[in-house]
């Protein structure tokens, strides 16, 4: 493809660009179609010559786009949000141009420094404290396994990754029953072993129980073991229940045990200063971690993780082959040696782009209408009949479910999860859902770039439609 090509696809596909954002909410949320249909439409082997670009978006157009879930419809209540803007687009495109490996200052100190600054404009934007330091991510995933195994390292004194374990391996975290499964995974890969994942009751609010945490490690003490990581979620992914840092950190602080913060969708709440009760007891912490890429319209990846002891982070990762060493080592940030892989993409550059074309008063007005939102959907739930909600609604999510007078839970559960797939086959929105105390619940999360009430209120009105048609009063049958 010579450059005159590239120029005339590059504004074709800009404008298809402009055009499916104009479009997305017409589009069915969720992809209808069955497993192996797209990978059936391929080719069994690659052309052995070169085919024209206006064949491959044909194809594109054809093949792909069925099989795609629209998370930037406004109609997607799903999960949590992974959000896209413009100006995050227009970035990454450049990001993709440069096509810079950004793993040393000296391979391009632009993204370095570029990196450093925006991790200082969201500590400020977020009223972090001050002494932290951040890096870019990718994942919240990721940066939960950087403070596991940097609190490993801590509690061995640096040895386990030259050592291992040894008889070391009696190390301890804990979490909250509702916690994400990344910490699960990452007690796993770091050498904790799952079994050594304490998982901790929680309140009726379903923030963890510093009570039961603090039994839980006074128990672990006495049994031989060594207490390593707590990790506390500002936002939990079941139902953004917010953990009491301060009487969380005041037990870690007891016991010299690092307390790591999982704010992956609930950081970008920070903005708002109303919302920073949330991070009441923030300075007993060693770590945090959000995502931009969740809910501040910058799109996937970046995860931004903060660490207030820099220094152990880097001893607890770096490693100097010959080839990677450089004149300007301790002058500068090599962002490689703060996580685990050497490959880093430029990902600052379309956080600056959000930053600066949204500017931090704007974001905070999105966030906030996205909050409200939520409570307003929550008190719709709570004024009709059959319908219960199901946990406090802190943030941007609502779980609920439709439970008609007299209906026991287990028939409930399956009435709910027949209403959850027939909504989602309709096409016309997207939900996903959870189980508290053994209930099938709905979830549905008012936080996508471009929702407004009106999809929020078109969304309960089928919700009510179609729970209604499926309740047995209804004579509806359960058909499998």
């Amino acid at each position: 493809m010579d450059s005159n090509e590239f120029r005339r696809y590059g504004h074709e596909i800009v404008e298809w660009i402009a055009r499916y954002f104009e479009n997305v909410g017409q589009y069915p949320v969720k992809s209808r179609v069955k497993p192996g249909e797209i990978k059936n439409a391929l080719p069994e082997l690659p052309p052995s010559g070169s085919e024209s670009f206006d064949l491959f978006m044909k194809d594109f157009d054809e093949v792909i786009m069925p099989g795609i879930t629209h998370w930037q419809s406004p109609n997607f209540f799903a999960y949590f949000p992974a959000n896209s803007s413009p100006p995050s687009v227009l970035a990454e495109m450049l990001t993709a141009a440069l096509g810079a490996q950004c793993m040393l200052w000296e391979t391009s100190p632009a993204a370095a420094e570029l990196e450093e600054k925006m991790m200082e404009w969201l500590k400020v934007m977020t009223a972090l404290p001050a002494e932290f330091e951040g890096v870019i991510q990718d994942s919240a995933s990721s940066s939960t396994l950087a403070a596991l195994i940097t609190a490993r390292e801590k509690v061995t004194r640096f040895c386990s990754n030259r050592e291992g374990l040894g008889d070391k391996g009696r190390l301890r975290v804990y979490a909250s029953t509702q916690t994400h499964s990344s910490v699960e995974k990452g007690a796993g890969v770091a050498g904790f072993g799952r079994d050594n994942l304490v998982k901790v009751a929680v309140r009726s609010d379903y923030s963890m129980d510093p009570e039961a945490l603090s039994i839980a490690i006074e128990d672990d003490i006495a049994a031989g073991f060594t207490p390593c990581c707590v990790v506390a979620t500002l936002g939990t992914t079941g139902t953004t229940a917010i953990d009491p840092l301060r009487a969380i950190g005041e037990i870690c602080r007891k016991h010299g045990i690092w307390l790591h913060v999982d704010a992956a969708l609930g950081g970008t709440a920070l903005l708002l200063p109303e919302m920073r009760w949330m991070t009441d007891g923030i300075e007993y912490a060693d770590s945090l971690v959000f995502n931009p890429h969740k809910w501040m319209f910058t799109n996937f990846d970046c995860s931004a993780y903060f660490v207030r002891d820099a220094a152990s982070l880097i001893r607890s990762f770096e490693i100097l082959p010959e080839y990677l060493k450089t004149r300007t080592r301790g002058e500068v940030n090599d962002y490689r040696d703060w996580g685990i892989p050497l490959g880093r993409r430029f990902r600052a550059l379309k956080l600056w782009a959000v930053i600066r074309c949204y500017g931090v008063e704007k974001l905070r007005s999105m966030i906030r209408e996205h909050i409200r939102l939520a409570k307003m959907l929550a008190g719709l739930v709570e004024a009709e009949m059959n319908f219960e909600l199901m946990a406090p609604v802190p943030l941007n999510t609502v779980c609920f479910r439709y439970c008609p007078a007299g209906m026991d839970d287990r028939d409930a559960n399956s009435l709910n999860e027949r209403i959850n797939h027939a909504l989602n086959d309709t096409g016309k929105i997207y939900l996903t859902h959870t189980k508290i105390d053994g209930r099938y619940v709905l979830r549905m999360v008012t936080a996508q770039t471009s929702v407004t009430e009106s999809h929020v209120l078109q969304a309960w009105d089928l919700i009510r439609e179609t729970a209604s048609a499926l309740s047995p009063k209804n004579g509806a049958v359960d058909v499998d």
